[in-house]
């Protein structure tokens, strides 16, 4: 039963994931002469593979990249982003096509500025924020207390 649960709150993440990734990289193609998604297939193919290369490739980038990525204090974070999508357009082939490096590397920056903002608004809406004040017990006052401050017994 907790599977069950589980399995139902992952796959509108899911949806969720690719929903704003495919909106990212529409907008990557719009503002990008260097990217251009060809047909249906390329539009809703190429971000579902840009997240699966996501998942599985870009950890171990990562990893193997960590002297680079301290020294630019994560910037190069985006030279990643770039050749994942460089991938995605070479294993993609005709439906979805980037130019170079040039092109990726501003479309990963696009696509990852959409990604935040899409995430933040997405959840922006569903989520709930509760702030809940814990009052203090207030303990019943002894007879023998005469608030007097600390006693120091010799």
């Amino acid at each position: 039963m907790i599977l069950q649960s589980r399995q139902s709150e992952q796959l509108p993440s899911f949806f969720h994931r690719w929903i704003v990734t495919t909106l990212a990289v529409l907008i990557a193609d719009i503002f990008c002469p260097g990217i251009a998604i060809n047909g249906p297939v390329g539009l809703l193919v190429a971000p579902l593979l840009l997240g699966i290369l996501n998942a599985l490739l870009k950890p171990l980038l990562m990893i193997l990249s960590l002297p680079l990525l301290l020294f630019t204090l994560g910037f190069f974070l985006m030279v990643i982003n770039a050749i994942l999508l460089m991938l995605t357009s070479w294993l993609m082939g005709p439906a979805f096509v980037v130019d170079g490096f040039g092109w990726a590397f501003i479309g990963a920056l696009i696509i990852s500025v959409v990604t935040i903002i899409g995430n933040f608004l997405a959840r922006f809406g569903g989520g709930r924020v509760r702030v809940q004040r814990k009052r203090r017990r207030e303990e019943p006052q002894r007879l023998d207390d005469d608030d007097d401050g600390p006693v120091i017994d010799v």
